[in-house]
Formats: structure tokens, C-alpha cells, sequence
């Protein structure tokens, strides 16, 4: 029977992770011949996010939880589950259910043709503003003209992948990560299956406009060093059209006698090339912050609680059991160490 892990980035998802479990499951239950287990990996929530993995974990024996330090991104959380995966297939999919459980038969089918991923593209941006969706069909637009990897319009991370492409992924060790990119850099066969987009059923979205925009950054600077050519060839033109400009007003000067335009022109000019010189300053600082970032060697995420035993980087294969109960499963009674560490979440929960 082949396993399948399915890798949850979760932040601040209190109020639906529950849910999201129960729905997931009425499909799973439907699919023969595959063994699931989730990952649920908290990224430093400032809501109960933890004590609701807890409290699934000990409900369901196939529920596995990470739970950070603090907040390290959603890439560090799906990087932190893809390392923790030991199943021969793993899907990353988030919890506010906008990615579809539905969608798994689809990507099982996909990936029984052969397929080392499926992965799903939205089709449309419903629910979503013209400016943000503007926004986004210029970023892909760009992204493909100028990097090294080629996304589909409304690719998204929601996807299952083979062991050896999860393998090659987890090679790829950099703290700033842009998994969508990564995920089309390590190449491996990928079908691509479009779904309209759904609009979340419980909570909201922790992703602000300036948040996107940093992430666009990201992508782009990670792939492609076109920016820093831009710029560049940018430098090389000004130079070019001011050298012409010098040697005009040198002959009108001279030839003609004309005086050399004063005030207005100097100040156009300066602001100019002081404009030029600030954004040329921006590029060269985003790429040198990557490296700076790159070379301290830093950890992608700090662990503070797991129910995974692991020894070092080996962790616990899959449960034995093969047939879940989602009704008859026993919940074990607190520790009195759990209920201490349960009291000193909440608290801290609360002082936030």
C-alpha cells in the first residue's frame, strides 16, 4: 500500500483547522489503496492553533504536528514538513480549505499515468479585487520573461510529488525560499490541473498587499539576475545620452554662442539621475541582503514542540494501522507535563 503525507503550513488557523481536518478526511475515506497521514506544522501562531493540533493529534493517530519558535514564514513551515515526510507521495495544501481536498482522486490519476507531480492552477480569481488580480497577472508575466522557471498563470503551491522530487527539493537548502519557483526549478514531469478558485469558509487571509509584493521580490530576485542587467544597460544609455548632450551644448556654446540652459535643467537632471541612482542602490541592496542572509548559515525554522520521535534526522515512519476509525479512536488523558505546557501556551497566547 503505498503512504501519502500531507504537508500543512498553519498560521493562526484556530477557528478552521478542525474543520479542515473533518472535510479532508470524508475524501480520503473514499480512496483505496493509499495510506494518509497529515503534517501540521504551526508557524509561530499567536492564536491556539497549537492546542488544537494537540488535541487532533491525540484524537487521530495519523495527525502529526511541528509547531516553531515564532514566525518563520510559510515557506520555512513547508520546507519543515517536506523534511519530516517519510511517505512515497506528499501533498502540500493549505488549511482555510481554498486549496480542495476534492481535487486528490484528480492528482492520484495524474500521478498513477506516470507523473513524478500534479500540481493545480486557479483558473479564475474569484473572490479577489482587479487591482490585486492586475498585480499578479503581471508578476507571472514577468516572472517567466525574465527567470529561469516558467509558472503558469494562478499556479499555486497545492500539489502532490513523488519521493525523489521531494528529495531533490529538500537539497535545495536556502533560507530565502520561493518554493513556487523551486518547485518548477528541479524539473520532473508536472501536470497541471486548473480549478476555480474558492473563497475561504472560516477565518481570513494572512496575506497583506505589501506581504505579495515582498513575495513577488523574492521570486524574481531568487531566479533571475535580469534586474541587475537592467540596471546596468539603464547606466550605460544615461551615460550615453549625457555624453551627447555635453558635446551639443559644448558646440552650441562655442559655435553659436548660446547660453547654457540654467536652473530648470540642472534640476531636472539631478532628480533624474538621483532617482536612477537610488533605484540602481535598491536593486544591488536586495541582492546583497540575499547573500548576507545566505552566507550566517542560519537555521530555515526553529522546532519547539513535536509529537514526531525522532533521533536527529530520522523520524518515525508510518503508523502501523491501516484502517482508521475516525469514531472508535481512544484519547489519552493529559500528562501532567502536557497540561504545564498547555497552561504556559495559553498563557502566553493571552499576553499577545
Amino acid at each position: 500500500m503505498k503512504t501519502i503525507d500531507i504537508v500543512v503550513p498553519c498560521y493562526n488557523e484556530e477557528e478552521g483547522l478542525e474543520y479542515f481536518i473533518q472535510e479532508t478526511n470524508k475524501v480520503i475515506d473514499t480512496i483505496e489503496n493509499y495510506k494518509f497521514r497529515y503534517i501540521l506544522v504551526n508557524d509561530g501562531s499567536r492564536d491556539k492553533t497549537y492546542l488544537v493540533m494537540k488535541k487532533l493529534a491525540e484524537k487521530y493517530f495519523f495527525v502529526k504536528y511541528l509547531s516553531f519558535s515564532r514566525n518563520f514564514g510559510k515557506e520555512a513551515a513547508m520546507y519543515a514538513g517536506l523534511k519530516h515526510s517519510t511517505a512515497d507521495y506528499v501533498i502540500v495544501m493549505d488549511a482555510d480549505l481554498q486549496h480542495p481536498p476534492a481535487m486528490f482522486p484528480k492528482m492520484l490519476e495524474a500521478i498513477e499515468e506516470g507523473y513524478d507531480c500534479c500540481a493545480a492552477m486557479r483558473s479564475t480569481r474569484k473572490g479577489e479585487s482587479k487591482i490585486r488580480s492586475f498585480f499578479s497577472r503581471t508578476f507571472y508575466r514577468l516572472s517567466n520573461k525574465i527567470t529561469d522557471v516558467k509558472m503558469p498563470y494562478g499556479a499555486v503551491d497545492f500539489r502532490i510529488m513523488s519521493r525523489q522530487m521531494v528529495n531533490s527539493i529538500l537539497e535545495l537548502s536556502e533560507v530565502q525560499r520561493f518554493s513556487k519557483g523551486i518547485f518548477c526549478w528541479v524539473g520532473f514531469n508536472t501536470k497541471w490541473i486548473p480549478y476555480e478558485n474558492v473563497e475561504r469558509v472560516i477565518g481570513t487571509t494572512k496575506w497583506s498587499f505589501w506581504g505579495l509584493f515582498r513575495y513577488a521580490i523574492d521570486g524574481i530576485t531568487a531566479f533571475s539576475v535580469a534586474p541587475l542587467r537592467f540596471i546596468s544597460v539603464l547606466g550605460f544609455l544615461i551615460s550615453l545620452v549625457s555624453f551627447i548632450y555635453i558635446i551639443v551644448t559644448l558646440i552650441q556654446t562655442l559655435a553659436f554662442g548660446i547660453d547654457v540652459p540654467g536652473y530648470v535643467t540642472n534640476l531636472c537632471a539631478t532628480l533624474f539621475l538621483g532617482g536612477i541612482t537610488v533605484l540602481s542602490v535598491g536593486v544591488l541592496g536586495e541582492y546583497i541582503g540575499r547573500i548576507y542572509m545566505e552566507t550566517k548559515d542560519r537555521p530555515i525554522y526553529i522546532l519547539k514542540y513535536s509529537n514526531f520521535e525522532c533521533d536527529k534526522d530520522v523520524c518515525t515512519p508510518f503508523p502501523e494501522k491501516d484502517v482508521v476509525d475516525h469514531d472508535t479512536v481512544e484519547v489519552e488523558e493529559l500528562t501532567e507535563n502536557e497540561e504545564a505546557e498547555n497552561q504556559e501556551f495559553a498563557e502566553d497566547s493571552e499576553e499577545e
